[in-house]
């Protein structure tokens, strides 16, 4: 049973964020497929198996938890399934998970992806989350998933260290915190935090952008965007909003194939 790493969010090698990506001829069990997952050790393991044509139910892991919606293994997803030939001449992929529907296709040399937007509703802040961030929010927002963190300036969200241990102990996926771009190269900037799902900070985060998305149209009045998710890794995303959806799009690049001996 072949599994693929591959760098989404990226063209190039040991960028962007890292997903595996497992393509299995029937479903498995939810034990064999978290233990997979921890045994990768990435911030995503993904799972896929053909339904019909080109549809494929999937499910994303991180090395504890399965978790309901996340795009860049989704990415990586669609680019192997292109890359090995499961899915010919690029046509559109219909992945069927637990937050629905989605598609990717292509554009040029990128893959979009259609995902529901996930806008967040103004709340106020845990005192665990202000704390562990060690920031002064100007807003703080919640959505489904996550928490959502605006800041003043990039150069804080850069910078900023969490301390994870009390971040893990908010309920929540994960946090997200932004700020304009201090730069005329991207519209925002963004970093994303989840310990209490098992990954300390995930490189690029392309479900966060799902709840970015739509509070940047209101904060600068426009419906298309790129964005750079400031991590070590770094990635870049180009970002548009369609009606009630969100269309992620970014590159990617295999940088390792492996067997699974013990399937």
């Amino acid at each position: 049973m072949k599994i693929y790493q591959v760098d989404a969010f990226s063209d190039k090698p040991f960028k962007g964020n890292p997903a595996a990506v497992c393509v299995l001829s029937e479903p498995k069990d939810n034990e064999w497929l978290q233990s997979v997952a921890a045994e990768m050790n990435l911030s995503e393991t993904a799972f896929l198996w053909e339904d019909s044509g080109f549809k494929y139910d999937l499910r994303w892991f991180t090395p504890t938890v399965e978790v309901e919606l996340c795009g860049h293994a989704t990415l990586a997803s669609a680019h192997v399934l292109w890359e090995i030939g499961h899915v010919h001449n690029h046509r559109q992929i219909t992945f069927n998970t637990r937050s629905g529907m989605l598609k990717a296709s292509t554009d040029g040399k990128w893959i979009e992806l259609d995902f529901p937007s996930e806008p967040a509703v103004r709340s106020s802040a845990p005192e665990a989350l202000v704390r562990a961030l060690n920031i002064e929010p100007l807003y703080t927002g919640k959505n489904r998933f996550d928490y959502i963190v605006e800041v003043a300036s990039e150069e804080i969200v850069r910078k900023m260290s969490p301390n994870f241990t009390l971040l893990a102990s908010v309920s929540c996926r994960g946090v997200i915190v932004t700020s304009v771009s201090s730069s005329g190269e991207y519209d925002f900037v963004s970093r994303f935090f989840a310990p209490a799902s098992g990954v300390n900070e995930d490189p690029v985060t392309g479900s966060a952008h799902c709840c970015l998305a739509p509070y940047w149209r209101t904060k600068l009045n426009k419906t298309e965007f790129t964005a750079y998710q400031a991590s070590k890794r770094g990635g870049f995303l180009r970002v548009r909003l369609e009606n009630n959806r969100t269309l992620i799009a970014g590159k990617a690049v295999t940088v390792l194939i492996g067997e699974l001996l013990d399937s």
